[in-house]
């Protein structure tokens, strides 16, 4: 087996150079940036006349009415799940009465708290890439007192939310967030944000074997959806193998890899969507300019 590295992902090596530096610039295997979303024009009767509320507030010039769970989790309150568990639990109040279903339209947060402390008003969303170590897990609390990715963040980082998940073992890019509503965004499958991984694993493969994760697989009645996987490089039965997917689905990449005969021993996330790890430290954290924010928001068909 290949000895560990002293510090940071390994540089891809071959005519392609070093990889490209942290920015918003294409992920290889990615897709191009959709154009700008754009309402269509009602179909019918029924799209012409939106709810009646919704109306109303348009004639009024106020803000169109949302769920409730959603406008906290734009707010970073939390995830809009974890948002429904805490009106369950009676935890959130509108003008002092405990609020009951997450379906509750308002068309802002004023009067609304939570375990009695006001809700402010929704602040611009941030995005920061953090290169998560390994032996931390992406939880914000663990029962067994394991550490966490919050024990590793600065101190001064506003609240953020993590955008997927990734293994206690798993290190790279990882992407947090203000908006708990743009997380569920990225985290979508058909959002298809696609991300690139690179493995190191134990075993023997050929690239034609890899090329056959393009049309998708089914492993123990999960079906796993596109997968451009290329051989790197190979080292003794050491080989490291970079993997672009879209869907992201619980230990994607170490199931792929295990069906094909493969012991991973290591894996590491370099992209996600437009955004790299390029040579940020292990361990750092980095904000995403408001202006490359804005501009992949844009692309994925929802203005900031």
């Amino acid at each position: 087996m290949e000895p560990p590295k002293k510090s940071g992902p390994p540089r891809r090596s071959g005519p392609g150079g070093p990889r490209r530096p942290t920015g918003t610039q294409t992920a290889p295997g990615s897709r191009p940036a959709r154009p700008p979303f754009r309402k269509a024009k009602p179909a019918s009767a029924k799209a012409a006349n939106p709810h009646p509320a919704r109306a109303a507030a348009a004639a009024s010039g106020k803000n169109e009415p949302q769920r409730i769970a959603k406008l906290l989790a734009r707010a970073g309150v939390a995830s809009r799940r974890e948002i429904e568990r805490m009106i369950e639990e009676g935890r959130i109040t509108l003008n002092g009465e405990a609020v009951t279903t997450p379906a509750t339209l308002l068309a802002s947060l004023h009067g609304v708290a939570v375990d009695g402390t006001p809700v402010a008003a929704p602040a611009p969303t941030r995005l920061f890439l953090f290169h998560k170590p390994t032996g931390f897990l992406t939880t914000e609390r663990d029962p067994r007192g394991r550490p966490t990715i919050y024990d590793k963040l600065p101190a001064d980082l506003p609240r953020v939310m993590p955008i997927g998940r990734l293994d206690m073992t798993t290190e790279g890019l990882l992407l947090l967030t203000t908006d708990g509503e743009f997380k569920r965004q990225m985290e979508l499958p058909s959002t298809g944000v696609p991300r690139t991984y690179r493995a190191r694993a134990f075993g023997e493969v050929s690239q034609n074997q890899l090329e056959d994760l393009f049309d998708g697989l089914e492993i123990d009645g999960i079906r796993y959806g596109r997968i451009e996987a290329n051989l790197e490089r190979r080292t003794g039965r050491n080989q490291w193998i970079e993997m672009t997917l879209t869907e992201g689905k619980n230990r994607e990449v170490r199931r792929v890899l295990e069906h094909l005969g493969l012991q991973v021993n290591r894996l590491i996330r370099t992209s996600y969507g437009p955004f790299h790890l390029g040579e940020l430290a292990s361990g750092a954290v980095e904000e995403v300019r408001q202006h490359d924010l804005i501009v992949f928001r844009k692309s994925l068909g929802k203005a900031s």
